[in-house]
């Protein structure tokens, strides 16, 4: 099978990292966390020739949902019969995506009230087209907040959870700072040392450069 790639658009005010993965030479692709502008996301994948065939949403905060409806809407009404494509997300994000208080887009100057098409729960498999990929939880940036791993060539989108040498806020509603800790150690840092770490800002790092070298986690 051909190798599994990733790209990213960097969207929105805070600068949010959407990613796409693909395999080398195929159609199918996966969109995690579409920050912004869903129209143009589409447009863009579809400019590339690429086909989405699922959504996957790291957490609920505002500015990795913005884009979610549009991109859903836009995708779907191009699908000619053939089953919608569904957005995913951890069961326990379920209440923070259809609230804008507690997703912050209400203070971020425009609501935003949505929801995944299927919730998940940790250890879950998911496969979107002939990409495939495993769901963890890692709560503490928010209560739902889940990292996809995707074993087969070693990527881990991290979402808000992990940063190069940084860890998400907890400052907003439902964070907890040592349950974040906690969730990097024991979830994130098991993975194998090479894993590369696609986070929701910022640049890419790996396990075993943050296990070394992350202040917060040490």
């Amino acid at each position: 099978m051909a190798e599994l790639k990733i790209g990213r658009m960097i969207l929105g005010m805070c600068q949010t990292n959407c990613y796409f993965l693909y395999r080398e030479g195929g159609k199918d692709a996966v969109v995690v966390d579409p920050a912004d502008k869903g129209k143009n996301i589409c447009e863009a994948l579809k400019k590339n020739g690429f086909r989405v065939e699922g959504i996957l949403l790291t957490h609920g905060h505002f500015d990795h949902i913005w884009g979610l409806d549009e991109l859903r809407n836009a995708v779907n009404a191009e699908r000619e019969g053939r089953e919608p494509v569904k957005a995913y997300a951890c069961a326990a994000e379920r209440e923070l995506l259809g609230n804008a208080r507690l997703n912050v887009s209400g203070g971020a100057g425009r609501r935003c009230e949505t929801y995944a098409d299927v919730y998940v729960n940790d250890g879950e498999e998911i496969t979107l087209g002939d990409i495939s990929c495993r769901v963890i939880a890692t709560p503490g940036h928010t209560e739902g907040g889940c990292c996809y791993y995707f074993e087969e060539a070693g990527i881990l989108v991290s979402g808000d959870t992990l940063f190069a040498e940084s860890v998400g806020r907890t400052d907003f509603p439902t964070g907890d700072g040592r349950t974040l800790v906690r969730s990097i150690r024991e979830k994130l840092f098991v993975l194998p040392e090479d894993t590369r770490v696609y986070p929701g800002h910022g640049e890419s790092t790996t396990i075993g450069h943050e296990k070394a070298y992350n202040p917060f986690c040490n």
